[in-house]
C-alpha cells in the first residue's frame, strides 16, 4: 500500500510535467534517500546554507548562491535584496519603501502570474513596450532604449523572465543594468535544460538567477536556488532567516561576508514565511550534483524512449508526434480533445495531461514525470479510447 492510500488520496499518472498542482515529478531514490538521511540530524542553518553556497557556486559560476523553497521563493527574495540590500532598517520596513525606490521595470511582453512575488516584496511594476508580436497587430516588442527610459530614481531593479523569445536580448538588458548601476534580477524558472544554462544568464550579466529545484533538476518540490552577487545573494538569505538569536553571538560565514559590516542584524525579514528545510536543501544539493553529472543528450534519449513508448502501446495513433525541443513533448491530435482527456482521467489510475492548446485539437504528454511502465499504461488508454470509439461508430 503506498503512503498516499494510508490517507485515502489517489495517485496520479502525471504528463503534464512537473506541474505544482500535481505535485511535481518523481525524486530519483538517491535524491529521496538524501534526504532521509538530512532528516535524522540537526545542523545551523546558517551552515547548511553556507554549504550550499559552495556548491551553487562551483556548479553555476556565480559568486554565491543559496537554496529556497521554490522558484517563486526565490523572486521574492531576490526583490527584497534589491529593495533593502543590506541596511538591516530598509530590511524591517518592508513591504513598506518609504523612500519609494521600490520600482521594479519589466517589459509587457514578460508579464505573468509568478511575478506578483515582486509586490509581495514591496515593489511596484512598471510596465515597458508594447507587445504587438504577441497581440497580433504587428511585429514589435520592447527594446533597450524603453527599459533604459523608464528608469528613474524610484527604479529597485529590473526583472527580466528568460525565455527563448523573449526580448530585447539579455545582454541588452544586463547593459542598462550595469550602466545605470540597477540590480537585474533573472527568472529562469523552468530554463533547464540545456545543463548550460546553469551559467549562461550570469555570464550575460543578471545580478540575480532564480530557478525551479523541482523541474528538470529533480529535486524535492518546494526546493529553489537563487544565485549571482555575493552582497544581494547575503541579504536574500538574511530575509529569510530565523534571526532569533543575540546579534553580539551571531557570526555570518565566510560565504556570506557582506553580512559582516551590518550595523546589527533586522528583525524576521519578509522572506520569513519562504523558509526551506534542511531537507529539502540537501536533497536539492545531491539533485544538483546529479544534473550536471549527467548529460543533456542522455536526458533526451531517456525522455524520447518515454514518449516512443507511449506511441508504441498506443499501436496505431497515427495523429502522435513528438516535438524536437529541449524537454521532448508528444502532441496527441484528436476530433475531441475534452472527451479524450476525461477518458484518461476517468479510469484508475487517472492520467493527467497537458490541456494547453485543447482549443486545437493536441493534447500535450511530457515525460518528465513518467516512468516506462507508465508510459505504457497511457498508450494502451489511448488506444482503448480508439477502439471504443470504433466501435460506437
Amino acid at each position: 500500500m503506498s503512503v498516499y492510500a494510508r490517507f485515502g488520496v489517489p495517485t496520479v499518472i502525471n504528463a503534464c510535467g512537473t506541474v505544482t498542482r500535481l505535485s511535481g515529478g518523481r525524486m530519483h531514490p538517491e535524491v529521496a534517500q538524501a534526504v532521509i538521511a538530512a532528516s535524522g540530524d540537526c545542523v545551523d542553518m546558517t551552515e547548511l546554507q553556507a554549504g550550499a553556497c559552495r556548491v551553487i557556486a562551483r556548479v553555476t559560476g556565480a559568486h554565491a548562491g543559496i537554496v529556497t523553497s521554490g522558484a517563486s521563493a526565490a523572486i521574492l527574495l531576490g526583490a527584497a535584496a534589491c529593495l533593502a540590500g543590506l541596511d538591516p532598517a530598509r530590511i524591517n520596513r518592508l513591504p513598506d519603501v518609504p523612500d519609494g525606490r521600490r520600482d521594479f521595470i519589466v517589459v509587457r511582453s514578460q508579464r505573468n502570474m509568478y511575478d506578483r512575488a515582486l509586490l509581495v516584496a514591496g515593489g511596484r511594476i512598471v510596465e515597458v513596450g508594447i507587445p504587438d508580436r504577441y497581440s497580433g497587430p504587428g511585429v514589435r516588442d520592447a527594446t533597450r532604449w524603453e527599459v533604459e527610459a523608464a528608469i528613474t530614481p524610484h527604479t529597485a531593479g529590473i526583472y527580466y523572465l528568460a525565455h527563448s523569445r523573449s526580448l530585447p536580448p539579455l545582454a541588452d538588458v544586463a547593459s542598462v543594468a550595469r550602466d545605470h548601476g540597477i540590480p537585474l534580477l533573472v527568472d529562469a524558472a523552468a530554463q533547464l535544460p540545456p545543463a548550460h544554462n546553469l551559467r549562461r544568464f550570469t555570464t550575460e550579466g543578471a545580478d540575480l538567477v532564480a530557478f525551479s529545484g523541482g523541474k528538470a533538476i529533480g529535486g524535492p518540490q518546494a526546493s529553489g536556488i537563487l544565485c549571482g552577487r555575493a552582497d544581494l545573494v547575503s541579504s536574500a538569505l538574511l530575509q529569510m532567516l530565523d534571526l532569533d538569536v543575540f546579534p553580539d553571538l551571531w557570526q555570518a560565514p565566510a560565504e556570506f561576508a557582506s553580512l559582516r559590516q551590518l550595523p546589527g542584524l533586522p528583525h524576521h525579514g519578509i522572506g520569513r514565511s519562504c523558509k526551506v528545510g534542511k531537507e529539502e536543501i540537501i536533497g536539492l544539493l545531491v539533485a544538483l550534483e546529479r544534473f550536471v553529472a549527467s548529460n543533456d543528450a542522455a536526458r533526451r534519449a531517456e525522455w524520447c524512449r518515454i514518449l516512443e513508448t507511449i506511441l508504441a502501446a498506443a499501436d496505431d495513433i497515427a495523429q502522435g508526434r513528438i516535438l524536437d525541443a529541449p524537454i521532448p513533448i508528444l502532441e496527441i491530435t484528436t476530433a475531441n480533445p475534452d472527451a479524450l482527456a476525461a477518458h484518461l482521467a476517468a479510469n484508475d489510475p487517472p492520467i493527467q495531461c497537458g490541456l494547453g492548446r485543447r482549443q486545437e485539437g493536441v493534447l500535450l504528454f511530457s515525460p518528465v514525470s513518467l516512468t516506462g511502465e507508465q508510459a505504457t499504461i497511457i498508450g494502451r488508454r489511448l488506444r482503448g479510447h480508439k477502439a471504443g470509439h470504433r466501435t460506437a461508430s
